[in-house]
């Protein structure tokens, strides 16, 4: 009897000490990842190359097809971008910094006939949805345009830059989205 009450305070004493480590190890494991969040806000990244002077923009066909473009797509391609108060958080200010140098390398009106861009594909994108993005237009509201505004928006970037026809004969520019699992050839003839 005096045998079992021994190993039932050993298991008890033993279940206490382990409660107390995980309790520990939890409190460590939210010390570091404080840490890392407040380290990390120290590390400067594209602030200074956010809004850069306008050295020329396109004729526009209209002032409403620049009021739209500037609401839908001005954040990212051209050189006036209104931050949002969590871009001064890394890691989001990081993402951000990198879909506006994405975004201008493609087409900034900003700099127009300085560098090549991608302007007669403007209207095809905003026909079929991909621009603005889905999350850009979550946290935009204002990005987001009425079927109206869509249609005057795609003949005013048509009036504008002309349109993308036929297959591309320029440069195809690499993939640079995230493949989670590739498709090798190995794998390809294996299920042969």
């Amino acid at each position: 009897m005096e045998e079992m009450e021994d190993e039932e305070k050993q298991a008890s004493q033993e279940k206490k000490h382990t409660s107390w480590v995980k309790k520990v190890m939890a409190y460590v494991a939210i010390g570091e990842a404080v840490v890392i969040f407040v380290g990390i806000q120290f590390i400067p990244w594209g602030r200074a190359t956010i809004n850069l002077p306008v050295k020329a923009e396109p004729k526009w066909d209209s002032p409403k097809t620049r009021e739209l473009f500037f609401r839908a797509c001005g954040d990212c391609h051209s050189n006036q971008t209104a931050l949002p108060w969590y871009d001064l958080i890394a890691p989001i200010t990081w993402i951000i910094n990198r879909d506006i140098e994405k975004g201008r390398v493609a087409l900034n009106v900003s700099e127009w006939g300085l560098q090549e861009n991608e302007a007669g594909e403007a209207a095809e994108t905003v026909r079929n949805g991909s621009m603005p993005p889905t999350l850009y237009a979550l946290s935009h509201p204002s990005a987001r345009l009425s079927a109206s505004d869509k249609e005057a928006f795609v003949q005013g970037l048509v009036a504008t830059f002309g349109e993308h026809k036929g297959e591309q004969t320029s440069k195809k520019k690499p993939d640079d989205s995230l493949h989670f699992f590739p498709v090798r050839k190995d794998d390809q003839n294996a299920g042969k």
